[in-house]
């Protein structure tokens, strides 16, 4: 089994105390109209790193919630207090994307044993150079099919603001997050 983390909604994890952020980058945007939340982000840091910290396990376990994906790339993420989610790995472009399906639908409470592609959202981490560092864009799509399409693009929209923040300050400063599980 292969471990990966998702995006938090409730109860977010915040960072150590006194950690400050280095890059400063501009919050999610929800685009009400077409339903999707996106985040473009410059991390001072190679573009290998990136890649390995949204797509390897022992990585992307240091800034999300711990989840776990057979070889086939179906499986789960758990979140303290909120339950399991539904995650697939969709689609790889080695180094450049990678596509994510999940049913994290906040207003539901209870989530599928397995994904629904009818109602999941799909999240897409797309990377490019930038300089000295990687330009990360993350798109979220498909909140129509969702049971509060405006409510859960606002709460996506907190949540990818608040861990792509973390990805930032793990990546550029090594700051662990409080909270982060293996």
């Amino acid at each position: 089994m292969v471990q990966l983390l998702g995006c938090r909604r409730a109860n977010r994890l915040s960072l150590r105390e006194g950690a400050e952020m280095a890059t400063e980058n501009p919050a999610a945007v929800a685009d009400t109209e077409e339903l999707t939340v996106r985040r473009t982000i410059r991390i001072a840091a190679p573009r290998e790193k990136v890649w390995a910290a949204v797509t390897e396990p022992a990585h992307i376990s240091r800034w999300f919630a711990a989840t776990v994906l057979d070889p086939q790339g179906d499986g789960s993420i758990t979140f303290e207090g909120y339950g399991t989610v539904p995650l697939r790995v969709a689609a790889i472009d080695p180094q450049d994307s990678v596509t994510y399906l999940w049913n994290n639908d906040d207003n539901l409470g209870v989530h599928p044993a397995e994904v629904d592609e009818a109602s999941a959202t799909r999240f897409t981490f797309t990377l490019a150079d930038d300089q000295d560092g990687t330009r990360l864009t993350v798109v979220e799509s498909g909140f129509g099919a969702t049971s509060d399409p405006a409510a859960n693009v606002q709460s996506h929209r907190q949540g990818w603001t608040d861990e792509l923040d973390k990805l930032v300050a793990l990546l550029e400063d090594g700051v662990e997050l409080a909270g982060a599980r293996a």
